[in-house]
C-alpha cells in the first residue's frame, strides 16, 4: 500500500476490546468489514450437521478475519469466538473494497493469504481423515506450545477448554478427557486445573509419527 492508502486505512479504522468468550461475528452473518488481531486469541470455529462446533483455526496477533465473506460478499461460514480477551481493529468493507480495485499489487497479497488460508484448510482435512484421535491431540498441544509459549511453571500460555480440545481434534468431550488423563498417566503432558504443559516432546512426537 502507498502512504495515502495506509492513512485512509489507519483514519478508518475502529479500535474494539473483546471479552473473553464474546463472539466477534457468528456463522451466517453478513459483514461489513474485516478484523484485524491486535492482542489476544480468537477461535475460528464452524457447527457441523450435528450441532457440535469444529475449530478450524487460532487467529492471534497479526492475524486477519472475516476477509474472504467481505471480498466474495458472502455471509461468512465461520464464527469468531475470543479465547483471551481480545484487542482487535475492525477495518470497513467499502476501504478495503476501494483499495482492491485501485491496487493491484494488495489484490494479490490478499490472494496469496487466502490462499495459505485453504492450505491450512486443507491439512486440517488431512489430519482429520488420516491421523487417530490421540495424534490429533498431541500435535494440539505442541503446535500450542511451539506458537503461544508456556509461562514460567512450564504450562501452555493458552488455555483452552476441554471442549476446545475436543472440538479442536473432532472428539467427544468425554473422549478428550480421558486422552488427557491417560495422556497425564503415561509422563506425555501434566495439568494444574484446566492448564496442560507439555511434560515429554518426544514421546508426544513419537505418537505423532506412529512409534
Amino acid at each position: 500500500m502507498s502512504k495515502e492508502e495506509l492513512k485512509i486505512v489507519s483514519d478508518s479504522k475502529i479500535s474494539k476490546k473483546i471479552k473473553k468468550g464474546d463472539a466477534l461475528f457468528r456463522e451466517g452473518e453478513k459483514l461489513d468489514g474485516v478484523f484485524c488481531v491486535r492482542d489476544g486469541v480468537s477461535k475460528l470455529s464452524k457447527l457441523s450437521g450435528n450441532g457440535k462446533d469444529q475449530i478450524v483455526r487460532l487467529a492471534s496477533k497479526g492475524e486477519v478475519m472475516g476477509q474472504r465473506a467481505v471480498i466474495a460478499e458472502e455471509s461468512t461460514n465461520l464464527s469468531a469466538i475470543a479465547v483471551s480477551d481480545m484487542k482487535v481493529c475492525f477495518i470497513p468493507k467499502e476501504v478495503i473494497s476501494n483499495t482492491l480495485d485501485r491496487n493491484p499489487n494488495f489484490a494479490v497479497e490478499v490472494l496469496r493469504h487466502m490462499a495459505h488460508d485453504l492450505r491450512e484448510a486443507d491439512d486440517v482435512i488431512v489430519n482429520m481423515s488420516q491421523k487417530t484421535v490421540k495424534q490429533r491431540m498431541a500435535e494440539a498441544f505442541l503446535y500450542l506450545k511451539k506458537n503461544y509459549g508456556e509461562d514460567t511453571e512450564g504450562y501452555l500460555t493458552l488455555v483452552l477448554s476441554r471442549e476446545d480440545y475436543s472440538n479442536v481434534v473432532g472428539t467427544a468431550t468425554e473422549s478428550c478427557i480421558r486422552i488427557i488423563s491417560e495422556f497425564k498417566k503415561k509422563g506425555l503432558i501434566k495439568t494444574s486445573g484446566k492448564k496442560i504443559g507439555v511434560a515429554d516432546e518426544r514421546k508426544l512426537l513419537d505418537l505423532i509419527e506412529g512409534f
